[in-house]
């Protein structure tokens, strides 16, 4: 089994909560996960239409048959059991990780706990392989970003092509399977059962269609009403589709940075698709050297370093602090990374030689901030580490 970076906050956070929650997109890892962090605990699937049929008639009798801590599986299949769980845990406040909770809908789990759990449970989100994962290392510290360089590095053994085409779905890296076939039956077990069965969305076409245009998409700042347009909906639909699609992991949109606060929430987001395996299948991209000819590698490879970094946080249970950053004249800096005491610019390139010009808009955008020495970092894709222009580079795989 291939070590998740979020089991150590797994096992902290079940020892100060009665109830721990881990949520995440399908087939991300999570029963594998909490099966190898509490090996002692009973384990139930509410996947199973008996045990899920006894959790919905008799949900005291359901909890009752367990003596000791308890792994439930799927449970927003039942979400009457968080009532029933609140008042266990009301009734027991030594418990410590006494319910672990796995759920692949967000937005039904996220609902019920904050109806029935709230204060009671941690919940952290599982996301698919990170790059650090699948080399068996700790992720890189984001706070050394753009100040230190790798001394020694080694490649993995697939190329940044390759990495891009097959994605992060442990299914894919446990089993050696064809990403494509893969990817088509979980794009269609994701419309079929999240999208139609769970979140009633009723035109699941259309639904399969806005995926592919948000794909298309990827990397660029979110337009609702073009989205809308082109897929033939309303306005009001995109922007439900889209938290559809936010809630199940599949996209995340990253905020304008701004001094104000407020106005990183009314300004136009980016947006990205989390797995790059998926985000190459919606764009009909058919092999790892057609990416490399197609127009969006360059997005897709953005997207790949966006995902990264969000990972970082989200698999030690923080919540990602990334942002981009656009002035009035069209100078961009792809993702500024809020560490608190300060921020750091990145520019990701997928071109494996580095050109003068790289470093264009983290130049600029010092000397807007008045701190021409301030961390910068440049991922490329390349296979070296090295400071050019006060910047440090680093090849893609570093992260």
């Amino acid at each position: 089994m291939i070590k998740r970076t979020l089991e150590r906050k797994l096992r902290q956070v079940a020892g100060q909560f009665p109830v721990v929650t881990v949520t995440g997109p399908r087939q991300s890892g999570k029963t594998t996960l909490v099966k190898a962090a509490f090996k002692g605990y009973d384990y139930l699937s509410l996947e199973l239409p008996d045990q899920r049929s006894f959790a919905l008639e008799d949900p005291r009798g359901f909890l009752g048959q367990f003596d000791g801590p308890v792994i439930l599986d799927e449970v927003q299949r039942a979400p009457d059991l968080f009532s029933y769980i609140q008042v266990l845990v009301d009734e027991h406040p030594d418990w410590t990780g006494r319910f672990i909770l796995t759920g692949s809908s967000n937005f039904l789990l996220l609902q019920s706990i904050s109806q029935s759990l709230a204060g009671r449970c941690a919940v952290l989100h599982l996301l698919p392989f990170s790059l650090a994962e699948l080399a068996g290392r700790r992720p890189m510290p984001l706070e050394v970003m753009g100040e230190t360089v790798p001394t020694s590095l080694e490649p993995p053994e697939a190329g940044l092509m390759e990495t891009l085409f097959t994605g992060f779905y442990p299914r894919i890296h446990d089993k050696n399977l064809p990403p494509r076939d893969w990817l088509a039956s979980y794009y269609q077990t994701y419309l079929e059962r999240d999208v139609r069965n769970v979140l009633n969305v009723g035109d699941i076409e259309a639904f399969g269609r806005f995926m592919r245009i948000c794909a298309g998409r990827s990397g660029q700042l979110l337009n609702l009403s073009g989205l809308a347009a082109d897929c033939g909906i309303s306005h009001t639909t995109a922007r439900r589709w889209l938290s559809v699609l936010e809630a199940s992991f599949i996209v995340i949109l990253l905020r304008p940075h701004h001094r104000n606060f407020g106005k990183r929430l009314i300004k136009s987001p980016k947006l990205y698709f989390l797995d790059t395996g998926l985000l190459c299948y919606l764009l009909q991209v058919r092999s790892p050297e057609e990416l490399f000819h197609r127009a969006e590698r360059g997005a897709v490879f953005e997207s790949l370093v966006v995902s990264e970094l969000y990972k970082n946080f989200v698999h030690q249970g923080e919540q990602p602090r990334l942002y981009f950053w656009r002035d009035a004249t069209g100078h961009e800096v792809d993702v500024l990374i809020d560490l608190g005491t300060k921020l750091v610019p990145v520019e990701t390139k997928s071109a494996q030689t580095v050109a003068s010009d790289f470093f264009d808009n983290i130049v600029y955008w010092r000397r807007v901030c008045g701190d021409p020495t301030a961390p910068g970092a440049l991922i490329y894709g390349g296979d070296r580490a090295f400071r050019r222009a006060e910047v440090a580079v680093y090849p893609w795989f570093v992260l």
